[in-house]
């Protein structure tokens, strides 16, 4: 019994050392497919992305936008149409161009923008100045009259804002 006791035991530890080559192997393609697995996930992600974001860096570089020019006018105090008494308006515009040469445009003109304004606001009512919606469609009516060409058939001038500097309804 004893010689067949052996055989035995020299079999078991062969298997042992199969099973842990097995391990070795698997963990090894398993490193390995988790390697490359990194590698490609670095180069979609990394790499591919630099180029996207130095183009879009030259893009935004290559097309800098010019900074506005804000032109302030004098300010301008009308009377209001109202039924209950004088009542007036203090106004101080300031308009933001995005174009220079228009400033020396609206310079050249300025009695006659003037005189457009003071038509526009001495037509008003004091109820249509109150609310913020009136305030709105003030500076709307007053960027339609600013942009009207000075002569027939002339050029607009392209005023991209008007801004309120002060406003006094008394």
């Amino acid at each position: 019994m004893a010689t067949s006791a052996t055989p035995q035991a020299a079999a078991q530890p062969q298997a042992h050392r199969g099973g842990t080559l097995k391990l070795i192997i698997i963990a090894f393609v398993a490193l390995l497919l988790l390697i490359v697995a990194a590698g490609g996930a670095y180069y979609f992600l990394v790499l591919k992305a630099a180029p996207k974001t130095a183009m879009a860096s030259s893009k935004v570089e290559a097309s800098p936008q010019a900074p506005p020019v804000f032109f302030a006018l004098d300010p301008f105090t009308v009377n209001l149409q109202s039924d209950d008494g004088e009542r007036y308006l203090h106004l101080g515009l300031t308009l933001k161009l995005t174009d220079p040469k228009a400033a020396d445009d609206l310079k050249e003109h300025m009695p006659e923008i003037r005189s457009r304004i003071l038509l526009l606001l001495s037509n008003k009512h004091p109820a249509d100045l109150a609310t913020p919606e009136g305030k709105t469609a003030l500076i709307k009516e007053l960027q339609t009259q600013i942009q009207m060409p000075f002569s027939p058939g002339g050029a607009s001038t392209n005023v991209s804002e008007v801004l309120f500097t002060d406003f006094v309804v008394q």
